[in-house]
């Protein structure tokens, strides 16, 4: 028998009579031919949105990913003309959904809610684009917004969007320089003749985490991204006429802005918008808010699934969470422990679990179960979303064919992927094509199973070396976290006079348990069980916290630096607490 997280999950009989991909022989039949003719599988999508210039179908898209045949470049429905804006307001009040609310939003209060309609988002886009044209903003500029998760910040989002200039992210409030939104927006007319845009134009900047190293500004441009959020937000998260999404996410990072804003509003989605936390007034606040506003697919990250898991089921048990149909996880690999809480205690078994794996860079999933058709393992992130083309490659470059384990690459592009990154095309291209000709790679390492799944192993550069033996810190920090005392677990290496490399762990126990020796002896023993001998860590440390960016990665440089006594840690700016960092240097080990 296999053990427990090897077990395969069959979606339930009712998310699959309903969903639009509902069996794996109709998803192979429709991803064999998003890959035999990528431009008419996605001309075919084009057709529901508008293009003030038309597209061509027999020239739909052409790429280089080969640096050797000269520079990188990927360009979809080159020559067409749209504006995304217009696509996702005023498209949907002109098919009947001005009526239909866009977004239910929720304060950090319970008491603090209202609600925006199609109609009422669209009025108050125009007043805001209004405001930009007052001030010089035009077609081509670069707009910084720092906002919090309130309903002014879609607002901005799409008004730069309508206008046609390209939103990113800025410091907050400077005197002499800044003016009042209320102020400014209160006279403002509420129309606003949509700026159209070529396919290739500029939509956003994001700058990554930073998680690596400096941060980089990767961007993406108007149609290919539309198509891309649209399509993977309609087919992974199955989403129904009169279903209620939510998707906990800050927009200020991609899977905000691919899955709170963009995919939702082109399928005229009601989303639910949440700007506070999960623990105030109590530990229940996301049960509370899925039951009080139906939501049938919820998207989260793991840490967050952790850090609710270590308050047990009876805060869930509080509410009714039957109008749930699938549960999303993003950002990081979920242990199989955590899915398989989420998938009892929240899904009651009967949810489909959509795992997803993709990037900043890659503007939406492209690895990911389908609700409806992909049995689902615990920690895997299944099969790969249509036109996406996945490959392993060892260090040399040769393909792994079968069952394996290497570098995640893919050999061509889809509409969603970033087109370059800001003011800096040759660290676009040595970054993401250097490393092997002809593939974009991801910088992830991934192992495929006997069945073709994929099962992502995190960064390779968080790949650790100890005796000769090659693991990740993924598989580590799973075994770790199966202890019932542990909440959250991350793994790093230091460098070791005879191993190589030797584990460093950092262990963050659940509330009101206790870090003491006999916990350091039971992980040792776990881990030395699950993986073997050559595994068992040298260093468990005890960390209050984790230092993790606003996104929710953890940022491994930095313990790193805990695990060697090097203060030096860089540019920490994009994290979520800095001060973490001390507390983490004082727990330090005396021995």
């Amino acid at each position: 028998m296999p053990s427990e997280p090897e077990k395969v999950f069959n979606p339930h009989a009712d998310v699959a009579s309903k969903a639009y991909i509902n069996s794996m022989q109709q998803y192979q039949e429709f991803y064999q031919q998003s890959l035999e003719n990528p431009g008419q599988f996605w001309a075919n999508v084009a057709k529901q949105f508008h293009w003030e210039t038309p597209y061509d179908p027999e020239n739909f898209f052409s790429y280089n990913f080969d640096i050797s045949k000269g520079p990188i470049y990927v360009k979809w429905m080159e020559g067409a003309s749209t504006n995304i804006c217009y696509n996702l307001l005023d498209r949907n009040v002109k098919n009947g959904l001005g009526d239909t609310v866009a977004y239910y939003w929720e304060g950090n209060h319970p008491d603090d809610y209202s609600r925006l309609t199609y109609r009422k988002l669209l009025e108050e886009v125009c007043r805001f684009a209004n405001v930009l044209k007052s001030h010089g903003v035009q077609k081509g500029d670069r707009v910084s917004i720092y906002m919090p998760m309130t309903m002014e910040l879609p607002v901005a989002m799409l008004a730069c969007a309508r206008i046609g200039a390209v939103h990113s992210i800025v410091t907050p409030w400077t005197d002499g320089r800044d003016f009042w939104w209320h102020q400014e927006i209160e006279d403002a007319e509420p129309a606003c003749y949509p700026e159209w845009m070529s396919a290739e134009d500029p939509l956003f900047m994001l700058y990554t985490s930073g998680s690596t190293g400096k941060p980089k500004g990767v961007l993406h441009t108007t149609a290919g991204y539309l198509l891309y959020a649209a399509t993977t937000f309609k087919i992974v998260f199955d989403y129904k006429p009169l279903d209620i999404y939510w998707c906990t996410a800050d927009i200020g990072w991609i899977t905000g802005h691919t899955y709170v804003l963009y995919g939702p509003l082109a399928n005229g989605a009601t989303s639910v918008m949440f700007e506070g936390t999960p623990f105030f007034p109590d530990t229940d606040r996301y049960w509370e808010i899925i039951d009080k506003y139906k939501v049938t697919q919820f998207y989260t990250a793991p840490t967050a699934i952790r850090s609710l898991m270590k308050f047990g089921d009876e805060p869930v048990l509080k509410h009714d969470l039957s109008t749930l149909r699938v549960l999303g996880s993003v950002g990081e690999p979920i242990n199989p422990e955590a899915w398989l809480w989420y998938y009892r205690v929240i899904g009651k078994e009967r949810c489909s679990i959509v795992d997803t794996f993709w990037q900043t860079e890659t503007g939406g999933h492209v690895i990911t179960p389908l609700p409806g058709a992909t049995p689902m393992k615990p920690g895997s992130a299944s099969f790969p979303f249509f036109g996406v083309k996945p490959t392993l490659l060892d260090e040399s470059g040769t393909e792994i064919k079968g069952e394996g384990e290497g570098y995640l690459v893919f050999s061509q592009p889809w509409p969603g992927m970033m087109r370059t990154l800001f003011n800096n095309h040759p660290r676009y291209e040595s970054t993401y094509f250097s490393k092997f000709n002809g593939y974009y790679c991801t910088g992830d390492g991934a192992r495929r199973d006997a069945d073709g799944y994929y099962w992502v192993t995190g960064r390779v550069d968080d790949m650790l070396n100890v005796s000769g033996h090659l693991m990740s810190t993924s598989e580590v920090e799973s075994v770790l976290t199966e202890h019932p005392r542990v909440s959250e677990a991350a793994v790093v290496s230091r460098p070791h006079p005879v191993k190589g490399e030797c584990l460093y762990c950092f262990i963050t126990p659940n509330q009101n348990e206790a870090f003491d020796k006999t916990l350091i002896s039971e992980l040792k023993v776990l881990v030395r069980e699950r993986i073997g001998p050559f595994a068992q860590p040298d260093v468990i440390q005890h960390a209050p916290g984790l230092p993790k960016t606003r996104s929710g990665k953890i940022m491994r440089r930095v313990l790193r630096k805990v695990a060697i006594n090097d203060r030096d840690v860089g540019d920490t700016s994009t994290l979520a607490d800095e001060a973490i960092i001390e507390q983490l240097f004082a727990n330090r080990p005396k021995n």
